[in-house]
């Protein structure tokens, strides 16, 4: 680990070998913290060099980077991607969707009748709508959809962020997407559906592009790529005749905002992902609650 290789009074941090310590070297500047590589000339030892007052917070972002990057079976390189990863239990999240779907139109019609976002149930104080509409599709047709492509968008950033960290953003970013149509749209209005959350894991995409850019280089190419190829998804997807525009086009951009200070939490704390999975699951568990009380 990062401690066994570090000097605290002299702010000297060991490394294996100089790639090892110049890809170091560029996470620490992305946050700040500027480092001088060195080689001894009696062992040969590679290391890095900081300041002492910054020693401890560079210890704890190393260790962040070790843990982002001892990536578990179920997190996958894409193949010809340039680097991306993908996250193979996000199919656990649609399954869960397909679920809910099978059993609201199989018995359990209350889910749909509770769930729905209803602007005149909004309106006398059903705040929880916002949220279980997410979970709720129309027909085979709207559920396919958004698990097909959600399935690859929410496992790409999973895989970027944390799963717990993802699901969480993305279903925080699909309420207020509901929120804007509620405000937007004239009443009566009902909406449903998972598309605002979708478009919301596109937009983390695109946020994690520009984070990108403070550890890679060129520059340019990465960014470039990332809104160009989040925008021109956005259209092809989010434009559809019939579709809620609103909540894709909200869902889209809160991802891209909330995406960066996502990124900036997970690399500050650890522990971040693991809470931000608690809170949604609570979250989720509370407005279903509300709703079939």
């Amino acid at each position: 680990m990062v401690a066994r290789l570090a000097h605290v009074e002299s702010g000297i941090i060991n490394v294996r070998s100089q790639r090892q310590a110049e890809d170091w070297s560029v996470v620490l500047l992305s946050q700040g913290i500027e480092s001088t590589i060195q080689q001894t000339v009696e062992t040969g030892q590679w290391q890095l060099l900081v300041d002492h007052q910054n020693y401890t917070p560079a210890l704890r972002l190393l260790r962040v980077y070790i843990t982002e990057n001892k990536r578990p079976l179920w997190v996958q390189p894409v193949p010809w991607s340039g680097g991306l990863v993908f996250d193979w239990r996000s199919p656990i999240w649609f399954l869960l969707l397909t679920t809910m779907f099978y059993l609201s139109t199989h018995g359990l019609d209350a889910l749909g009748t509770s769930g729905i976002m209803d602007t005149r149930r909004v309106a006398q104080g059903e705040w929880w709508r916002f949220f279980t509409a997410v979970m709720l599709h129309g027909d085979v047709r709207h559920l396919m959809s958004n698990c097909v492509i959600g399935i690859v968008f929410l496992g790409l950033a999973m895989a970027a962020y944390g799963p717990g960290i993802a699901l969480l953003t993305t279903f925080l970013c699909g309420a207020a997407a509901n929120v804007a149509s509620y405000f937007i749209y004239q009443h009566p209005y009902r909406a449903l559906g998972a598309s605002g959350m979708v478009m919301a894991a596109l937009g983390m995409l695109v946020a994690h592009s520009f984070w990108l850019r403070r550890v890679r280089r060129p520059v340019g190419p990465i960014v470039l790529r990332g809104v160009a190829g989040g925008l021109l998804l956005l259209v092809l997807l989010g434009f559809d005749p019939g579709s809620d525009t609103v909540a894709h086009v909200s869902g889209f951009v809160l991802g891209v905002i909330f995406g960066r200070e996502a990124r900036f939490l997970k690399s500050h704390s650890e522990s971040a992902d693991t809470i931000a999975g608690l809170i949604f699951v609570a979250l989720a568990g509370l407005c279903w609650w509300l709703a079939l009380r």
